[in-house]
């Protein structure tokens, strides 16, 4: 018998499953935005120019765009939706996704002022991309991952652009102070002006309640006609919780990616899984992936966690820089530490061993040796004695 499965969430994590699953139960996935499923990945190559919407789109799965989910009923299994509507399933799927965050600013109340954005959503993207033009004061607040890659797509638009990061370093997750090092150079030669400790206090706004300036704590003003949020990302539980389900720092799910209800389960950003939330794209496809073979009629599948190398080319029409990472780059002590430097091809690739174990590792501006390390980090191997540590840097990895 075929059952009725319903995916909130048309996102990467919900399109994947939905593609999975394919005629072996009947899906409905509801998607809030209106947006067919695209690749949230690229939307800084949206912003910079090089590619439009509909390069990002993922592989067409059928949605209810612009449907919000507003409330589960559990007892009946019913979806309610805010156009009124309901839809009953037998297996529920929360792809819920991401919420951005946004920072206790001055200046910041029920809504935001003009000029300040989020960058999320396609229709961040398509807001942003309206309001830059060369020469616009742009301040992006953040210097993680999409904070950077906020920055290098509006300064290749021609903005005039300040990064403040509250951090010591950029992308703090990823990077370690070397490579974020050449990093910071790299946006720099681009005209990225950089801020690290730099804590944000508000906003200011003129006359015609735009934003005109980004206040610092010690009471500096940056000039700004145009201000990013790239603060990080919050799972979005709301829906789960108000159905009684159980919330940690995700919606909290087992090896089956099951919630505390057994005809529930999450996937992708909003799921937590062994006290993880990955909030990446490589664990929301492994986990599409796992769920799929768990609602096939018969067949079984666990998830035991995602062993992911994180790859990111920030692509520039005159600077592009390539950069891997995976696991914590900061050794411990009794740890090995690989690494190899060239200041002048700004390349840098650092190995983390522990034992006969990778346990973290970055490179960044040379990638030729990042297949070998991903496939022994991903496959947790244990690293041949016959190999010396310097080779792991070396073109095939050594291995």
């Amino acid at each position: 018998m075929t059952s009725d499965i319903v995916v909130i969430g048309g996102g990467t994590a919900g399109a994947r499953l939905a593609r999975q699953l394919g005629t072996a139960a009947r899906v409905t996935v509801i998607g809030e935005e209106q947006h067919a499923p695209y690749n949230r990945v690229l939307l800084a190559e949206v912003l910079a120019g090089r590619y439009g919407p509909e390069v990002i789109a993922l592989p067409e799965v059928p949605v209810r765009r612009g449907v919000r989910a507003t409330s589960i009923d559990r007892e009946r299994r019913l979806v309610h939706c805010a156009d009124g509507t309901a839809v009953g399933y037998d297996r529920l799927v929360l792809a819920t996704g991401s919420n951005p965050v946004l920072p206790p600013l001055r200046g910041i109340g029920p809504g935001l002022p003009d000029g300040v954005h989020p960058f999320r959503t396609l229709d961040d993207c398509a807001a942003l991309s309206k309001a830059v033009r060369p020469g616009t004061r742009a301040v992006v607040v953040g210097g993680g991952l999409l904070g950077v890659s906020a920055a290098r797509a509006l300064a290749e638009r021609g903005a005039k652009v300040v990064l403040a990061q509250q951090g010591e370093h950029l992308m703090e997750r990823q990077l370690d102070v070397s490579a974020s090092t050449l990093l910071r150079s790299h946006l720099e030669a681009m005209g990225v002006e950089v801020h690290t400790e730099c804590r944000v206090r508000g906003l200011r706004t003129g006359a015609d309640d735009a934003v005109s300036a980004v206040v610092l704590a010690d009471g500096f003003a940056l000039d700004a006609e145009l201000v990013v949020l790239a603060c990080g990302v919050r799972p979005r539980i709301g829906l789960a919780a108000d159905a009684g389900l159980t919330v940690r720092r995700g919606i909290v799910v087992d090896d089956e990616l099951r919630t505390s209800d057994p005809y529930i389960h999450a996937i992708g950003d909003c799921a937590e899984h062994d006290g993880v939330v990955h909030g990446l794209a490589g664990p929301a496809v492994e986990q599409a992936d796992v769920l799929a073979s768990v609602l096939r009629p018969g067949a079984t599948g666990r998830y035991t966690g995602t062993r992911a190398l994180t790859r990111l080319t920030l692509a520039s029409a005159t600077s592009p820089l390539d950069l891997a990472a995976f696991g914590d780059p900061t050794p411990r002590p009794g740890d090995d530490v690989v690494q190899l430097a060239d200041a002048t091809r700004g390349a840098y690739r650092k190995v983390v061993v522990r034992g006969d174990r990778l346990v973290g590792g970055v490179l960044l501006g040379d990638l030729a040796s990042v297949g070998a390390l991903a496939r022994a980090w991903e496959g947790d191997e244990a690293l041949p004695d016959s190999v010396p540590l310097l080779h792991l840097l070396t073109n095939d990895g050594g291995l």
